[in-house]
């Protein structure tokens, strides 16, 4: 199901719908220029453990969400884009900080403002923010992950049924020139929240994280899930036997074909080049790119390979791309 309801037994993530990471896409601008958009999509609108609909407040004023960029390989990132919302008279304003350097490695609220105090969007009519090189949205958005969720669950036997269609979710949506991103060439890229980890200066937790879909969900069951969502790319090497364990359960996978398919998984980071086109999971990932068609085909070593399920059909053409929220948010 994506990145949706990553906390144990498919709860959320500290048990805070508005902290749980859902989706990473990233692809160049539709209009040709040297310019990219990424879109981080968190706090789904409906949960299921416990079942029912979540806060209406998008986003946790406590929390850092934070996109991770990682320019030479090495997965540590070199640039990091941080964004933090305020709340004035109950309506929620964001502001982005961009950081580089040594201190994007690490988990702060520091960084150069891009964006400042832009307002949430709360109703259907998208509030676009323009800030010198940078666009930027937030707020709700109708979901545009696609996937036969109850067919997941059900043994992998689908029926058509996308339990997203009538979904939202918070995006968070930037628009920014290529060399932002700090590379001339291919980066690495991946998404976590952060809270605070106790009272006073105690600094940050991580408490959820991804690039790739799915993978939380369906790969770390257990106890292992909170070390695995806690996790940074350059350790990753050390859930490749789990993973390697669930594809032979779930695949019949050989030993060494379920370790071979593991280590595609892992680290946990999205390639993305803007000079190629984006299509997943080679290139970045496109709001229409049929993830979970790949997703269950790997899972089960070719045995389904596919839900039957496609792209929403209220995605726009134009920024912020994804479609206006189902319900209203508005105060």
């Amino acid at each position: 199901m994506a990145h949706h309801y990553s906390g144990p037994d498919f709860s959320f993530p500290h048990g805070d719908a508005r902290v749980d990471h859902c989706d990473l896409f990233v692809f160049p601008a539709p209009e040709g220029t040297r310019r990219s958009v990424v879109a981080i999509d968190v706090h789904p609108s409906f949960g299921i453990n416990p079942e029912g609909p979540t806060t209406r407040e998008p986003f946790a004023p406590e929390a850092i969400y934070e996109l991770k960029v990682d320019t030479n390989g090495d997965g540590v990132a070199e640039v990091a884009f941080r964004v933090r919302v305020s709340v004035t008279d109950g309506a929620q304003f964001a502001t982005v900080r961009r950081v580089e350097g040594a201190d994007a490695a690490g988990a702060g609220e520091g960084g150069e403002v891009l964006v400042a105090d832009a307002p949430v969007s709360a109703g259907s009519v998208a509030q676009v923010t323009e800030a010198g090189e940078h666009r930027f949205f937030a707020g709700w958005r109708s979901d545009p992950f696609f996937f036969d969720a109850a067919g997941a669950l059900n043994e992998f036997q689908f029926t058509g049924d996308d339990f997203f269609a009538d979904k939202d979710v918070c995006s968070i949506v930037l628009e920014m020139p290529n060399d932002a991103l700090g590379a001339s060439g291919g980066v690495a890229i991946w998404h976590r929240t952060l809270v605070p980890a106790g009272d006073g200066d105690a600094g940050w937790m991580q408490v959820d994280r991804g690039a790739r879909p799915s993978q939380a969900v369906f790969f770390s069951p257990g106890d292992e899930k909170a070390s695995y969502l806690a996790g940074e790319p350059p350790t990753d090497d050390r859930f490749v036997d789990s993973f390697a364990h669930v594809l032979e359960h779930a695949g019949g996978y050989s030993p060494e074909d379920a370790t071979r398919a593991a280590r595609t998984l892992l680290p946990d980071v999205l390639p993305y080049d803007p000079g190629c086109p984006a299509g997943y999971p080679e290139n970045g990932r496109t709001l229409t790119d049929d993830v979970a068609d790949h997703f269950v085909t790997l899972f089960t070593n070719g045995k389904v390979t596919r839900d039957d399920v496609g792209p929403h059909g209220d995605l726009l053409t134009e920024f912020p791309y994804l479609g206006p929220p189902h319900a209203s948010y508005d105060r």
